[in-house]
């Protein structure tokens, strides 16, 4: 490929046309979900979303003559530079034609970019940050990406490695069957835990949602402290996430769990709105906001979102030790198929994360897609 050309994005029409690069290269994709453009616009606009409150990002599209061939976006974010004490910038929203010359001008573009603000060391897809939507999927191509999560081409990894880019961390998403429960030995075990820590899970109060979004908060910064590439989210982008999921969850899955009256964990099930969004091919606000109101609400809603994702489990530090991660997955097992839910995904779950992986494994979970965050250094 010649004449590749690179123009880094300073006006919202080049934004715009950056939301819409994915169109042209999966167009002919089945598995691809295409995403709400107003919400990948919201997402990417410094101006409004609390995310730029701390973080800078630079935009990047690369051209073939008046032909859009391929896009990046490289992020600043001190917050994690700070927390984790690493001196890395990001990238994230890759999208390219299969071409070598175009992946090398993308990623020189983010590299100059960070380089100019003092980092040496990116790693990434993050979409924008550790918060978001991370990854690039490795296999498991057969498959369309549940809700929060990527679907990129399998030819990404061979790109990626032919410039130089590296692994960093795998994360797995996991198939939960409609079959899936845990041994007889597990749920006596669980129960006589249940009792020994005097656990018990309730649903969210949707009623009190801010009051509980800010427990929830407090739960997610102390639990994922330690996890590696966490960064703490801020009051305001953590209630702007929430109230975004308000529309979309169910609030019997979205729990809780308590001791003696103290709210020390929360784990978060979302309906699968994918499976109602891959129908809404052009990624229009209408009609795809009806689809998924009709596939959460109408009358056939368990006929078009049958499944749910598994995001995330939380659980105070002092509270770690008391395996209330395999707890919540039977409570959210038996809940979801008390709702009508046939299955679903949990993800992402890190690779070296030895218990949970193997929690979901005894309860006849399929790892079925893998996704990897990559690194790359460079001389200052």
């Amino acid at each position: 490929m010649k004449n590749i050309r690179i123009e880094k994005i300073r006006n919202q029409k080049q934004w715009k046309l950056f939301v819409e690069t994915p169109w042209a290269l999966y167009s002919s994709t089945p598995q691809w979900v295409p995403p709400l453009k107003a919400d990948i616009l919201e997402l990417l606009n410094v101006s409004k979303h609390p995310y730029y409150r701390h973080a800078s990002i630079a935009g990047f599209l690369a051209y073939q003559g008046d032909q859009i061939v391929g896009r990046i976006v490289a992020v600043d974010d001190p917050r994690y530079r700070e927390f984790q004490n690493q001196e890395i910038g990001f990238f994230g929203f890759y999208e390219s034609v299969d071409d070598h010359q175009v992946c090398h001008m993308l990623f020189e573009a983010a590299k100059k970019w960070l380089s100019q603000r003092g980092l040496f060391e990116m790693i990434g897809p993050l979409n924008p940050g550790t918060n978001y939507e991370c990854g690039l999927l490795i296999d498991g191509f057969n498959y369309p990406p549940s809700v929060m999560m990527p679907y990129t081409a399998s030819y990404y990894p061979s790109l990626f490695e032919k410039i130089g880019l590296s692994k960093a961390k795998d994360l797995y998403a996991y198939k939960i069957p409609t079959s899936a429960e845990f041994s007889h030995s597990i749920q006596a075990h669980a129960k006589r835990l249940k009792h020994k820590t005097g656990v018990s899970f309730r649903s969210i109060d949707m009623r009190k949602y801010d009051s509980e979004v800010k427990k929830i908060h407090e739960i997610y910064n102390d639990a994922w402290e330690t996890n590696w590439g966490f960064v703490p989210m801020t009051p305001l982008e953590f209630h702007h996430m929430a109230k975004q999921m308000k529309l979309i969850l169910n609030p019997d899955l979205l729990l809780i769990a308590e001791v003696e009256g103290e709210a020390v964990g929360f784990g978060l099930a979302l309906p699968d709105i994918h499976q109602a969004l891959i129908k809404n091919k052009k990624g229009k606000l209408l009609p795809g906001i009806l689809r998924l109101l009709w596939g959460l609400k109408g009358p056939v809603k368990r006929k078009v979102i049958s499944e749910v994702r598994v995001i995330t489990l939380g659980v105070k530090k002092e509270f770690m030790g008391r395996a209330l991660g395999p707890l919540f997955y039977m409570e959210f097992l038996n809940r979801a198929h008390e709702q009508g839910y046939s299955g679903g995904e949990a993800s992402w779950i890190l690779e070296d994360n030895v218990a949970m992986n193997k929690a979901l494994m005894r309860m006849g979970a399929e790892r079925y897609k893998s996704y990897r965050i990559y690194q790359m250094n460079w001389k200052r």
